[in-house]
């Protein structure tokens, strides 16, 4: 792990990433809120418990885009026109517009720009003790098992994912997972099941 960068540029990114992104998307926000308020009854934004750095819980924010109905959490990902899922939520989820919220995860510390996407509790369950470790840095927006196929993987492809993230993280590769980002939300993330990445030494 590049220490100078871990230690401190890491965070300083994520700040200054995270003040332009939030001037930035005001627009893309204000259209979104008015869109949920007009394609269904219920709250703007969703929270729920995640697990952060060191297993430390916290609330992430999301837009809405699911039918405000109680519903059990699972542990299968919610793919497309899946059940519950609104239609004005479908095009949120489809370019990760709904994860916008999440931008004040970053700004005040519970997550990062970049690094393992963060679980729900009942996941710790089916994990090895070696597949927690993804829980010793700060999770992230995106990361390499999400430029990597995501739900379209299983999960313990991803943790391998999320292990070799840890293993080499670097400004360098920061910026790859950003720029793949970039083209996971244009084209989908099923277009890179095939085309996964892995860093080296």
């Amino acid at each position: 792990m590049s220490s100078m960068y871990s230690k401190g540029g890491k965070r300083l990114l994520d700040i200054f990433i995270s003040c332009i992104v939030i001037l930035v998307c005001i627009p893309i926000l204000l259209l979104a809120v008015i869109g949920i308020k007009i394609d269904s009854k219920g709250p703007i934004f969703y929270t729920q418990k995640r697990v952060g750095k060191d297993l430390v819980p916290f609330q992430i924010l999301k837009l809405r885009s699911m039918t405000n109905v109680a519903r059990k959490v699972g542990k299968s990902p919610i793919i497309g026109t899946s059940q519950g899922v609104t239609v004005f939520g479908y095009y949120l989820r489809r370019f990760k517009i709904d994860e916008l919220p999440q931008i004040i995860n970053v700004l005040v510390g519970d997550l990062s720009i970049v690094g393992p996407r963060p679980s729900i509790f009942e996941q710790l369950e089916d994990m090895t003790e070696e597949e927690k470790t993804r829980y010793s840095v700060r999770p992230g927006l995106t990361g390499l098992a999400q430029v990597s196929g995501n739900i379209y993987i299983p999960w313990k492809e991803r943790y391998k994912k999320d292990l070799n993230y840890i293993a080499h993280v670097s400004f360098k590769n920061d910026v790859i997972i950003l720029l793949r980002t970039i083209l996971v939300i244009i084209i989908g993330e099923r277009r890179f099941v095939n085309r996964p990445i892995t860093f080296k030494k």
